[in-house]
């Protein structure tokens, strides 16, 4: 029986590459990227080592295809979070994106971690770097859905930086304070001119 299961292995790379990248994904959030190795990586998924290495050569290809998974499942999770809210009003908005966030800060923070680290790798990664803006890009996607691509991109921008400070800071902000800022940057002001359509 276990030489039937090495066999299909073998004859799945497809089904390898996202157990390589399952497993990298678990080492990270136990050792950060710091403590990311091949061995490390083909221990944590019960994987030969040479099977790590053959299918990502360096530690950057490991943390490259990390990064992809990690948007890969941000793109699905906000598509379906749209189709659920077809219409949000302003303060509805700001109800359900700061829900988000304080999951983030809670039940979600291991995940939201990892997703963070692999996204300043592209600090020093360039090749990461057009994933990194594909997240970027997501959100502020789903969000003009609901607002103007001004909002959109200032929505996106304060919600990566209030996660960042959640999850860096010795204090994670609170629900009042998260509902303030964004409440700010979602509600109309009604002192300014009307936005101009800018998606084309």
């Amino acid at each position: 029986m276990a030489e039937e299961r090495l066999v299909k292995r073998r004859r799945d790379p497809r089904r390898r590459i996202e157990e390589i990248t399952a497993a990298t994904g678990r080492v990270i959030a136990a050792r950060g990227i710091e403590g990311l190795t091949h061995r490390a990586v083909a221990e944590e998924g019960g994987i030969p080592l040479a099977a790590t290495t053959y299918h990502f050569a360096t530690k950057d290809d490991l943390i490259e295809a990390a990064l992809r998974h990690a948007v890969d499942g941000y793109a699905a999770y906000l598509e379906d979070w749209v189709a659920q809210r077809p219409e949000l009003s302003p303060e509805q908005l700001v109800v359900l994106l700061t829900d988000v966030l304080m999951g983030m800060f809670g039940p979600q923070r291991g995940r939201q971690a990892v997703e963070f680290e692999l996204f300043l790798a592209a600090l020093r990664r360039p090749a990461l770097r057009p994933i990194a803006d594909r997240d970027m890009d997501l959100s502020v996607g789903a969000l003009l859905h609901y607002v103007d691509r001004d909002t959109a991109e200032a929505a996106a921008t304060a919600i990566t930086g209030l996660g960042l400070r959640g999850l860096a800071g010795s204090r994670p902000p609170t629900r009042t304070e998260v509902e303030r800022i964004l409440r700010r940057i979602l509600t109309p002001n009604p002192a300014l001119p009307a936005p101009a359509d800018q998606d084309t």
